[in-house]
């Protein structure tokens, strides 16, 4: 195995108070690719100003100065991270999102079939106790 050595060691990097981090799976399977250079700054950016919830207020005019994009680009590579399901935008909040697949939406049937079992089992359970 290879042993990996600092090349500079007088500068390791210490995680600092304020520490975001990078979910490693952003490489490892694949969602990186599905970038364009301009969403892949938007969310390096988006992921260090965010807080712990994954939440920013930082607006279009102040991130465009900051990452040196026009709208156009700023909205396609919003669009982009959206798309490939790393941010949610209300604005002028933004989210970024676990890399976790969502939890599935519940299936309405099944949902008022155990309503409707729910419902049964009360009734009979009431009638049992009268």
């Amino acid at each position: 195995m290879l042993q990996k050595h600092p090349v500079n060691p007088s500068r390791i990097r210490q995680i600092p108070r304020s520490f975001g981090w990078v979910d490693h799976r952003l490489v490892r399977e694949g969602k990186i690719e599905t970038c364009s250079h301009a969403a892949a700054a938007l969310y390096l950016f988006l992921i260090t100003v965010a807080d712990a919830k994954g939440l920013s207020y930082y607006s279009d005019i102040s991130i465009q100065k900051r990452l040196c994009m026009d709208q156009d680009t700023l909205c396609r590579a919003r669009d982009q991270l959206i798309r490939n399901e790393l941010v949610v935008f209300k604005t002028p909040l933004y989210q970024v999102l676990p890399l976790d697949p969502p939890p599935p939406t519940p299936n309405p049937r099944t949902r008022d079939a155990a309503q409707i079992l729910g419902h049964i089992f009360k009734t009979i359970t009431e009638k049992a106790h009268d």
